[in-house]
């Protein structure tokens, strides 16, 4: 049985962070973490207040342990204070709206868990924005526009994540596209193992991601990109901006790899956020690796006991199909 936070566990903290006059009177894991949790805390004092606390702990990670993976591997698992912090100092540095962090703590000392205290943005999500209130929406998406415009400018010689890259680390391959590629492959192994129209055509999809890859051109340079940015890891704050959440996978890479999730997570929104001179190449070869990641990666985690199963089963379905259509007729 996993053993969550409960009231006690965050009570010190928060009040260290909003002070002694306030008394922490509820506690709730939000939904949807499968690798930190996270926690509305509210209390009551001189003002009603609330924080969100995240929590990196073993009890928290919903995804079966695979062996260590290569920290230089900018698709290793990205959960920890330290590639948030790294993250958030970086994003902030740029005028990117992220949370602001109120306290940290990796001394683990009060709890088995490493710790970070941000603000609570309460304005919800941009994704449940644009249905209930398309002009507030739309307005936030032209901000995000402008935010994913100084990040995607930011270019650096190495690709890697950020934390990685600041460690004087250097990413494994030989290339993004390489990358890319191996994953992609190693995706498709795992997907054809426990889908059986993936199974029937491996050999096809094999082939194709082959001959994507050659088509590609070397590159020198990476802009920074968030690398999962849906528009549920968008808050919207009292001002009506967006604010960027589940940071921790910030690295330099190819901006095709960033623009290929945000077609597929942000749909019709999609040409708001799009851009002029991409590479038709790179987008051809990321849309199928990241379509069969989206088989792979789901269909891995429903291997524990992560609780949404229906819903995780889905976009394993869901990808499955697409990266089929991905085929040539």
């Amino acid at each position: 049985m996993r053993q969550f936070a409960e009231i006690e566990d965050l009570s010190a903290l928060v009040r260290d962070v909003l002070g002694a006059r306030f008394r922490v009177v509820g506690v709730d894991r939000l939904r949807g973490g499968s690798k930190k949790g996270v926690y509305r805390v509210r209390a009551d004092g001189p003002r009603a207040a609330s924080v969100i606390v995240y929590r990196w702990a073993e009890a928290e990670n919903f995804w079966p342990d695979v062996g260590s993976p290569e920290a230089t591997d900018p698709f290793a698992p990205a959960s920890g204070l330290t590639p948030f912090l790294a993250a958030q100092r970086r994003l902030d540095g740029l005028g990117v709206r992220v949370p602001r962090v109120l306290a940290v703590d990796g001394s683990r000392t009060r709890q088995d868990a490493d710790v970070a205290v941000v603000e609570d943005v309460h304005g919800g999500t941009l994704e449940a924005l644009l249905g209930t209130d398309p002009p507030r929406g739309g307005a936030a998406l032209g901000e995000l526009a402008g935010m994913l415009t100084v990040m995607h400018r930011q270019l650096g010689a190495q690709y890697g994540r950020v934390d990685a890259l600041e460690r004087g680390g250097t990413a494994v391959g030989s290339s993004c596209e390489q990358v890319v590629l191996d994953r992609a492959l190693v995706d498709l192994g795992e997907a054809a193992a426990r889908d059986g129209r993936i199974g029937s055509a491996a050999g096809a999809l094999d082939d194709r991601l082959r001959e994507l890859a050659e088509r590609v051109a070397p590159r020198t340079e990476h802009g920074l990109i968030h690398g999962e940015l849906g528009p549920d890891h968008v808050l919207i704050d009292a001002n009506g901006s967006p604010v960027l959440i589940d940071i921790e996978g910030l690295m330099f890479f190819d901006v095709e790899w960033e623009h290929v999730f945000l077609q597929l997570r942000f749909g019709e929104h999609y040409g708001r956020l799009a851009r002029p001179g991409l590479d038709a190449h790179r987008l051809d070869l990321y849309a199928l690796a990241m379509r069969l990641s989206l088989v792979a990666g789901p269909l891995r985690l429903l291997d524990g006991d992560f609780p949404d199963r229906e819903f995780m089963a889905g976009i394993a379905d869901h990808n499955a199909n697409e990266a089929l259509s991905l085929l040539p007729r």
